[in-house]
Parts: C-alpha cells; structure tokens; sequence
C-alpha cells in the first residue's frame, strides 16, 4: 500500500506538468493561427485592392485554411471565384457552407442565393431555377423571385412569366402590368403561328385589359385586323392608339400607309401622316408619305425637302435612289456634309496594346500608358 501510494505522489506533478506544457503548446498553435489568418487575409485585400485576383484568392484559401470556420472569408472566396469566371469552384465554396450543421439561418439562406447566382452565372439555368424556389418566404424572396423573372424570360416561359411577375405585384414589388401585357402579346404571337386565331385574340384583350394605355397590344391589334383585311377598323385601331401615343407613329406609319392605300378613301390617311410628319420629320413618317404619294409624283421633293431638314445618313439615302438630275443645286454639299460628319466618329486611332480609342494620335498611350502603341492608321470598322 505504501509503494502505491508512492508512485501516485510522483505521478500527479507529472502529469500535471505535461498537461501544463500541451495546454501553452495548444495556446502557441492557436495565437500563431490568429496572427496567421488576419496576415493572409489582409495580404489578399493588399491583392485584391491592386487588381491581382489570382493572387488575392490564393492568399484568401490561405486564409479560410487556417479559420476554416469564417463564413465571411467564404462568401468573399465564393464571390472572387464568380467574378472570375470559376463558376466550379465558386459552387464548391457555397455548396461547403450549406453543409456546415452549424450555420445559422440567415448565413445559410445568404449562401443558398449566392449559390443559385453561381449556377445563373454558370448557364445551368434548370439548376438556378430549383436553388432560388428553394428561397421561398426567406429574406431573398424579393430578389429570388426577380430572378425567376429573368430566368422565365430568357426561356420564353411567358406564362411562368405571368405567374411569377403577378406574385410580385401581389407582394408589394411594383407593379408588372406592362410587362404582364408584353407576355400576353408574346403569347399572341405564338397562338397566331400556331392558326390559333381565337386564342391570339384573348390574348390580345387581356393585354389591353391589364395595361390599358400599353402601345404594344393596340398595335399588334390592328396589324391582326389588316391582315385579316378589315383596314379600316385598322386604322381606326391606330388612330386610338396615335391619339394616346403620338410618338408612335414612326412605328405603325408603314403599316398605316398600306391599309390607307387599301382603303377607298386615304385622304384623312393622308393628313395624318402629313401632320404628324411636319411635327416631327421622321425617315419612316417620309417613306410612308411618298408610299401615299407614289403616284402623284412629288416624292422627289419631299426626299429632297427631308435632306435639308434632317441631314442624316438614311435622308442621304433616300437622295441617292433619286437620279441626279432631279437633285438641287445645294444637294451635292448637302450629301457631302452628311458623309463627312457620319464618317468622322469612325476615323479613331486604337492602342495595340490595350484597345484604347482616340480621335487623335497619341505617342503616349492614355489608357495603359505604353509608348509608341497607336499604329499610324486610322480605323474605320462600324
């Protein structure tokens, strides 16, 4: 009993001795990881701050190396990776918190929509589809849905489209009834190429029920009511829709001519057009009125009339369809100060190294600041 007690009396302080030296090498492991992590971190900001990505992101896997527990240095890992076009290993990094058991709600909400961003980033629209629906009733609702939009959209999804834009009308997100009607009118065009005639109607009518005032469904109707033949309910169509909005009338003025022209009396036709035209002279407003005025033989004039007050490259080649006799004296000068000022933006120097664009020739580049970069010729490309 005595020897056991013995080696009980040595074995406590060495045992509390060795624990006192694994306890300050734990410290000293865990002091060098603090000083460690903050130094990687603030080495990859120094990076990021120059404009050196791939090293900021190494110093930032550094980082969440050493504090694989900072959520923060995970998004702003997971982001970089986005902004760099990695989409792979950004999905990782946002796939790796999900995991976590230990990440609080709002974290693992914030992560499921930057891993949703990834994937629409990516191009796996059917997988950014699920991971924002998995957003529903969380803080990124709003946003989610928005992207839904987007998504629905790109994929010509007019009636997912519907939905989901009346949702968020229904949540207090603004209101999406011009928008909605623009789907009504996607679907329209759809119904009239499939021979859905009766079904393109409805939904000509819910657009303009939705959106009363919304250009595109009055003038879808009364491009449906010339082509069925009716021209004058056509044009009776346009005048509401001109009557509500004049600035239209670039829009509908070949159509207007043709079902004018169909019509056995094209004067009030006429007088629109010419008034609408003197309000604001427009190359399609002028090629509808010579199309009225075919016959008459004046066209020549009103070309001519529309170079003088709008000298632009469309007036000069409308004058040029015109043979030369019939040009006036100041046409020549005329013509040559459209091309000349239609031509000057084009004529740019260009750097060869950074692509920077210059009307003037620089031996010093003002963008990368590189000497003798700017070949001597002008560019010309459109």
């Amino acid at each position: 009993m005595d020897f056991d007690l013995q080696w009980l009396l040595i074995a406590l302080p060495v045992v509390f001795a060795l624990g006192w030296v694994a306890s300050r090498f734990d410290l000293r492991q865990v002091r060098r990881d603090g000083r460690e992590a903050p130094k990687a971190y603030f080495k990859g900001l120094n990076l990021l701050l120059n404009e050196q990505h791939d090293k900021a992101i190494d110093a930032f896997i550094e980082a969440v190396q050493h504090d694989p527990d900072t959520t923060e240095l995970h998004f702003g890992l997971g982001n970089l990776f986005r902004r760099r076009g990695d989409f792979e290993r950004a999905v990782r990094v946002h796939q790796h918190l999900l995991e976590r058991a230990d990440l609080k709600a709002v974290d693992r909400h914030r992560a499921q929509h930057a891993l949703a961003d990834d994937f629409m980033k990516a191009g796996l629209f059917d997988r950014a589809e699920a991971a924002y629906k998995a957003l529903e009733g969380t803080a990124f609702d709003g946003e989610a849905r928005l992207a839904l939009l987007s998504l629905h959209e790109r994929a010509r999804d007019w009636r997912a489209a519907t939905d989901v834009a009346g949702e968020l009308e229904r949540r207090g997100s603004g209101s999406f009834a011009t928008r909605i009607a623009h789907y009504a009118c996607e679907l329209a065009l759809e119904a009239d190429a499939s021979g859905q005639a009766e079904q393109a109607a409805k939904e000509l009518q819910r657009a303009r029920a939705i959106a009363p005032r919304a250009l595109r469904p009055m003038l879808l109707t009364g491009q449906r009511l010339a082509r069925a033949g009716d021209h004058a309910a056509a044009l009776q169509q346009w005048d509401q829709m001109l009557a509500q909005q004049p600035q239209a009338w670039p829009l509908v003025a070949s159509d207007y001519a043709r079902s004018a022209l169909a019509c056995a009396d094209c004067s009030a036709a006429y007088e629109g057009l010419r008034a609408a035209y003197e309000a604001e002279p427009d190359i399609d407003l002028l090629q509808a009125r010579i199309e009225l005025e075919g016959m008459s033989g004046q066209h020549e004039r009103l070309v001519l009339d529309h170079l003088q007050r709008r000298p632009t490259l469309g007036a000069a080649a409308k004058v040029l369809e015109l043979p030369v006799v019939q040009w006036d004296e100041a046409t020549p000068q005329q013509l040559r100060q459209v091309v000349a000022a239609a031509a000057r933006p084009l004529q740019r120097y260009r750097c060869a190294a950074c692509g920077f664009e210059a009307h003037h020739y620089f031996w010093q580049c003002p963008g990368c600041q590189g000497w003798d970069t700017y070949p001597p010729q002008r560019m010309e490309a459109l």
